[in-house]
């Protein structure tokens, strides 16, 4: 257990919280047992070390550890917390978790058992809380970490420090809005940057080094995370491999399911899962369309790859400006809207805005007869009417 404290003490003098992800303030950290889900490198483990190191002068108090700690192979989580309360802890920071196969059932169990133990869990947005074995549903508080938006790209960066907008702010101020920003700061050199770097926080320690370790994170989600969670065997996570390099040669992607069933030699049910899997990895983003039918239920209408880093990173050809304006417009506005393809336009987001996203020859004529239609622009640093720039919907969170 001394191996435990001794990695814990090292990682929490290493950690810089100088800045916080848009998260850290949402979370109610009085709650006795909070999940915190993400995907892979959005940076779950430097939240927990920064509420630490902000929040306890006693650091014995709290004890962070990660599940998939070698210690683990040899004791449980069990016997952990009862040394750890033995000696004075209260609040317990797991990691991991879904690298430790019983740890539903033994958080359940903890947190029933010892009643003044608070317990703060991260684990892979692959993770179904509510399907464990354990049913947390009634006991966690959960919340999903993202990463980062091109607004906090801006503050990690030392250039900008703005609060969110709100999706009406952007559509009804958002020649005010952008204008304030430009005035500030050259927006769109730094919107590149993000495009191909900014999405992880991890970005910070080499940019040149990013793609590779971005593909390495893909092949860790993919060969470790993923069999942690569900039944795959090696062949399977093969096969989903293959589906994720089809993917992201084509995207956007509008799946034929029994041509992609072929090419990876799946039944379509399976094919369907797989494409689950992606998603709920934080691999790619997939939409149905807006018009309801039971036909589109498990069909999706269109895939994206998550965000545009993983274009850049994942891409054996240069990246489509047109696939990157629509990826990003995706990514950053899914996180908070509900968002489907349309007919008319490229997305319809909350059933009601109808978004067509575009360079700056774009016009708005394919959408001038909808009401509540904006064309969203590349490429420009302020807009007019219903013609927004792309970049400012990077501000949402």
């Amino acid at each position: 257990m001394d191996t435990l404290f001794r990695n814990y003490s090292r990682l929490l003098s290493a950690v810089n919280n100088q800045y916080h992800r848009y998260l850290y303030n949402q979370i109610d950290w009085e709650n006795r047992l909070i999940g915190i889900t993400g995907a892979r490198g959005t940076g779950k483990t430097t939240l927990l070390l920064q509420h630490i190191k902000d929040n306890f002068p006693d650091t014995s108090k709290a004890l962070y550890v990660s599940l998939d700690n070698i210690w683990f192979t040899k004791n449980s989580l069990l016997e952990l917390v009862d040394r750890f309360q033995a000696y004075g802890g209260t609040h317990l920071f797991l990691d991991e978790v879904h690298r430790y196969p019983t740890w539903s059932v033994e958080i359940k169990n903890i947190y029933d058992s010892y009643p003044e133990l608070y317990i703060v869990f991260t684990g892979s947005s692959i993770l179904e809380i509510y399907k464990s074995n354990a049913d947390l549903s009634r006991r966690a508080i959960t919340y999903h970490l993202y990463g980062l938006s091109f607004r906090e790209f801006l503050l990690f960066e030392n250039m900008l420090e703005i609060a969110p907008l709100s999706l009406e702010d952007i559509l009804q101020n958002h020649q005010t809005i952008a204008g304030n920003i430009a005035s500030k700061l050259k927006v769109l050199p730094e919107f590149r940057k993000y495009l191909e770097h900014g999405y992880y926080p991890f970005y910070k320690e080499s940019i040149k080094s990013y793609p590779i370790r971005l593909q390495n994170i893909v092949n860790t989600i993919l060969e470790n995370d993923l069999p942690a969670v569900e039944s795959v065997e090696y062949v399977t996570i093969q096969k989903i491999k293959k589906m994720l390099m089809i993917i992201s040669s084509l995207v956007p992607f509008s799946p034929n399911i029994t041509k992609l069933s072929a090419e990876i030699e799946a039944n379509r049910s399976n094919t369907l899962k797989y494409l689950g899997y992606l998603q709920k990895a934080g691999l790619i983003i997939s939409y149905l369309s807006s018009q309801k039918g039971m036909s589109l239920m498990n069909k999706p209408d269109k895939i994206y790859l998550d965000n545009t880093n993983l274009l850049y990173a994942l891409s054996d050809i240069s990246v489509n400006e047109g696939n990157l304006r629509e990826t990003f417009f995706a990514n950053q506005v899914n996180v908070l809207h509900r968002l489907t393809t349309t007919k008319q336009g490229d997305f319809l987001a909350d059933d009601r805005y109808t978004f067509e996203i575009g360079g700056p020859n774009k016009s708005f004529s394919q959408i001038k007869d909808l009401q509540d239609s904006f064309t969203v622009i590349s490429d420009i640093e302020t807009g007019h009417g219903n013609r927004i720039p792309l970049w400012l919907f990077g501000f949402l969170y």
